[in-house]
């Protein structure tokens, strides 16, 4: 437990929206944790409309005395903008993100805070997430399809995250100095039940751009509730019509709306080449799943440039 003036060696936020059972579990995981005198932990609910408020001070008023924990309220729906309010609330040097249906391993704290005091040239780390699924895993559910449910398993060796890939918002961590230039972009992510992404591949993108490095670490690892709503195609099509939606919104200027066009021509010639040799149900829902990103894309673009017409 932190005393008054005492700076903690890291910041967990956890934001929450209409999750209350499934918070609970996960604050109370933290109790587990290795040194867990070393962190501050923060919620900040999102405008919850369940009693996810309630909950967290009663597990605040239950265990306060047992771990250094706050309650905010950050009535602007969205991902983006409840990180951000944790973040300048937080008076740690690091920053680490745990999910509120995310259940962190007994060594979560320690691998982050030994792993940045070891090497400096890290600005973020993220790790393995394991699923929960509520119900049976469906056969469609090959291996493309794990990222999009925040399936994540690397390897067992410490590494820079390869190309195109980073650490995901259930289990991620930083330091703080990497939102001196911005936080969190409020047009991007989660909003209240919407699918919407892309401001965790912005914020990695401002890092490697500046050259930093980023690395997997396989014992910071958690495990992730999977919903059995969110185990069907209808779902995971959204899921990807978000992302295309999300891919068109990260795009800026004529050229970088050319560029993403010309990606956009590549995956099509792609979809229609391994749709010839599509057997498998899983292999032809990815492609399909890969036509709605492309939908969400261009419906992104065109609504774009009407707007821009009409401004």
């Amino acid at each position: 437990m932190l005393h008054n003036g005492d700076v903690p060696k890291v910041s967990i936020i956890i934001c929450t929206y209409n999750r209350s059972a499934l918070l609970v579990k996960t604050l109370q995981s933290l109790l587990l944790l290795e040194n867990l005198h070393q962190a501050e932990v923060i919620v900040v609910d999102n405008q919850s409309t369940d009693d996810s408020a309630f909950a967290i001070k009663s597990f605040i008023e239950a265990h306060g005395a047992d771990m250094d924990i706050r309650y905010l309220l950050e009535p602007v729906q969205g991902l983006s903008a409840a990180r951000n309010t944790g973040i300048l609330a937080s008076k740690s040097p690091l920053i680490a993100f745990l999910d509120d249906d995310a259940i962190p391993c007994r060594t979560w704290i320690t691998t982050i805070v030994n792993t940045f005091e070891e090497r400096p040239e890290v600005k973020a780390m993220g790790g393995k997430i394991a699923p929960i699924f509520e119900s049976k895993r469906p056969e469609w559910l090959i291996k493309p399809f794990e990222l999009p449910y925040t399936i994540v398993d690397l390897g067992n060796r410490i590494k820079e995250y390869p190309k195109r890939l980073h650490p995901c918002g259930a289990n991620m961590a930083m330091r703080k100095l990497v939102f001196d230039i911005s936080l969190f972009p409020l047009d991007l992510g989660r909003k209240g039940d919407s699918l919407l992404s892309g401001e965790e591949t912005w914020l990695f993108d401002q890092i490697q751009r500046q050259g930093h490095s980023i690395l997997y670490h396989p014992e910071m690892a958690v495990d992730h509730f999977v919903p059995a709503g969110r185990l069907t195609e209808d779902w995971i099509m959204k899921r990807y019509y978000s992302q295309g939606i999300s891919n068109a919104m990260k795009s800026e200027g004529m050229k970088g709306n050319l560029l993403l066009l010309g990606k956009t021509a590549a995956k099509v010639i792609y979809i229609m080449a391994d749709s010839v040799t599509a057997r498998s149900q899983g292999r032809k829902l990815l492609n399909r799943c890969r036509l709605e990103s492309i939908r969400g894309t261009l419906h992104m673009l065109w609504n774009r440039k009407r707007q821009s017409a009409a401004g």
